[in-house]
């Protein structure tokens, strides 16, 4: 059976490989989570905090949510195009630009 998404050149990926894609995604979301937490936190806070007036409260906790939510996104798509783009061996036998 063939795997899909090889490694490009049509070979298999191997399980170092694997493990750090399964690495690199766990982390992508454990810190984006964090960092939506402590954003959601910071812009939702005194809103959960003190007693304000309803408007107030409710476009603090809604801006929170969607600050919160756009910032894991950004986040999680930032680690993985920065991981995919380490991961890319130079072409073997071709002379690199800053040699």
């Amino acid at each position: 059976m063939r795997e899909h998404g090889g490694t490009g050149s049509g070979g298999r990926r191997g399980q170092a490989e694997r493990d750090a894609i399964t690495v690199e995604i766990g982390y992508a979301l454990c810190s984006a989570a964090f960092a939506a937490a402590v954003v959601f936190g910071a812009a939702a806070g005194p809103a959960l905090l003190f007693a304000l007036p309803g408007a107030v409260e409710t476009v603090l906790v809604r801006g929170g949510g969607v600050l919160a939510g756009v910032l894991f996104a950004v986040r999680t798509v930032s680690v993985l195009v920065r991981f995919r783009r380490a991961a890319q061996p130079s072409q073997p036998g071709r002379t690199s630009p800053d040699s």
